[in-house]
């Protein structure tokens, strides 16, 4: 199951350090590409304000 990011997002960049299949992009917000996501759940994990949820 894919993640995605929330409006919540903060823009810190904590879950692109983490994604073990970069993933995840920067960008005026930044976005998970659903293709490439594995569903691991540890840009989650580390989001200080819990902005990542499951899609």
């Amino acid at each position: 199951m894919a993640y995605k990011i929330t409006d919540a997002c903060v823009g810190c960049g904590a879950c692109a350090a983490q994604c073990p299949v970069e993933a995840i992009k920067d960008g005026a917000k930044y976005e998970i590409d659903a293709d490439k996501c594995v569903g691991c759940g540890a840009c989650a994990a580390q989001c200080p304000v819990e902005a990542i949820k499951e899609d």
